[in-house]
């Protein structure tokens, strides 16, 4: 048993298009899966595409906050290529601004991408898997370090909450699972600082960061997801945290 199990089958990575997703998106693309890349730079998701790979990438255009953009991603997976077979819930917003000055659109952003996208995305997964008698399938959330800890300060504590959010929902969905009998499993992966493009979004933090604290490659998240897959149908692996050698928090 491996991962080699899932090759030919449909895998959905959300936020794709670059750092821990495009990481993710290749990993599977090498180990055989058809790989559909969501994310709103589609052209992106399509660099991704690896020549020697066994796998195949299909990149769609969409945003997880927009329900609708969600469901025709899900339509487009179902008449082309059956269904979602395993989801990837890897797309994530973070926002500077702290509770008593934030702006409503960025908390607003934050929670619509990275708590109700993601439970859209998993429903609409869980249900396909579900109406095609799918019983191996998967679903993998990429969350955070700060969802198992209080803020770390008060611009990252929305953030925080909708990790400590996605924890909440994982467990959720798992039991969810288990009262209907099926043997989807389900996980996340929580990685410390990842060296992307995530972090120097933010105005008050400039790409030099990296050098200045232990932090994580892309591919470290991504081998955690492939571990994951890699387990016995009998071994559910909940939950993986990955902490930089030397990071404190």
């Amino acid at each position: 048993m491996g991962i080699e199990t899932y090759a030919g089958r449909v895998a959905l990575v959300t936020g794709a298009s670059s750092g821990i997703g495009a990481a993710i998106t290749q990993a599977l693309l090498r180990h055989g899966l058809t790989v559909v890349g969501l994310a709103r730079r589609v052209d992106r998701v399509k660099a991704l595409a690896l020549k020697d790979a066994p796998g195949k990438l299909h990149a769609i255009q969409g945003d997880v906050a927009d329900e609708k953009s969600v469901l025709a991603a899900f339509k487009w997976i179902k008449e082309n290529l059956s269904g979602v077979d395993i989801l990837i819930n890897n797309a994530g917003v973070i926002t500077e601004g702290d509770l008593t000055s934030g702006k409503t659109e960025d908390w607003k952003r934050i929670l619509d991408v990275n708590v109700l996208g993601l439970s859209i995305c998993t429903r609409e997964a869980v249900q396909d898997m579900l109406s095609r008698g799918v019983d191996d399938g998967f679903v993998i959330h990429i969350s955070s370090v700060v969802g198992h800890v209080p803020p770390v300060s008060s611009f990252a504590a929305m953030y925080t909450a909708s990790k400590h959010a996605v924890k909440t929902l994982l467990e959720g969905l798992r039991k969810d699972l288990v009262a209907k009998k099926s043997k989807i499993r389900v996980g996340e992966v929580s990685p410390g600082i990842v060296r992307t493009e995530f972090l120097v979004n933010m105005t008050s933090i400039t790409p030099t960061v990296y050098d200045t604290v232990p932090c994580l490659e892309s591919e470290d998240v991504a081998e955690a997801v492939v571990y994951m897959l890699s387990q016995h149908p009998r071994v559910q692996v909940h939950e993986v945290i990955v902490h930089p050698t030397g990071s404190t928090l």
